[in-house]
């Protein structure tokens, strides 16, 4: 599991690279490593080498490991789309959700997440270019929804996430990131204090991390090729 430490030094510098580039401190840019369909020894390695912060899709295979690996003391995230007769294994398992796209969705969170457990970090996903194709809310949707969520107990809205569509250059790739950042102040300014941004991928982190993104997720890069 020597490559999966080195390449985990290597993202760890270019994301910190890119903070300094963009203004920002480095502390304030988190990977997020993506480990759906990776097996449990790479993520120990991952652990062993300093990353706490996993992201699953898959909400029996993401409880596996969270269960499996409880003892390493790991922030789980998910990450995927989630359907309602899902939330309550994953209120039960998991530390955030990076995916609220409906009020039903973070109700049942909020009602199904055990107090022992503390209050569950959450993040409304943004359907920034209004895919038809795409989860998440739309940018009209979104103020909307962070009020409603941000009164629900048991959770703690921490910002907003966005998945654009692909674009090929860099000035391409900022414009829905910087819109996702708008929005976000936009919604702060009226009095919900949110910290996060969760944008930004392998492929387009840099523009990412220009446009104010505090978690990037990042997958193959750190552990290869998933398993089929």
């Amino acid at each position: 599991m020597i490559r999966v430490t080195e390449n985990l030094r290597k993202i760890r510098d270019l994301l910190a690279e890119t903070a300094v580039e963009a203004g920002r401190r480095p502390e304030d840019v988190h990977l997020l490593a993506v480990s759906k369909k990776q097996p449990l020894e790479k993520i120990v390695a991952a652990a062993a080498a300093g990353q706490r912060d996993f992201g699953e899709n898959i909400v029996q295979e993401g409880i596996d490991k969270v269960t499996k690996l409880a003892e390493k003391q790991l922030c789980w995230h998910f990450i995927g789309h989630l359907q309602s007769n899902k939330t309550r294994p994953v209120a039960e398992h998991f530390d955030w959700v990076h995916s609220i796209d409906k009020l039903r969705i973070a109700v049942r969170l909020s009602e199904q997440r055990p107090d022992s457990l503390g209050d569950l970090n959450v993040c409304i996903q943004v359907n920034i270019d209004e895919e038809a194709s795409k989860s998440g809310a739309r940018p009209g949707e979104v103020a909307e929804l962070a009020h409603a969520i941000a009164a629900l107990p048991r959770l703690r809205l921490r910002g907003l996430m966005c998945l654009p569509a692909i674009r090929k250059t860099s000035d391409e790739q900022r414009l829905p990131f910087a819109r996702t950042r708008e929005l976000a102040e936009a919604i702060s300014r009226d009095g919900i204090t949110m910290d996060t941004l969760s944008m930004g991928m392998s492929d387009d982190f840099r523009a990412a991390i220009m446009e104010g993104a505090t978690i990037v997720r990042i997958g193959t890069a750190v552990f290869g090729p998933r398993d089929a």
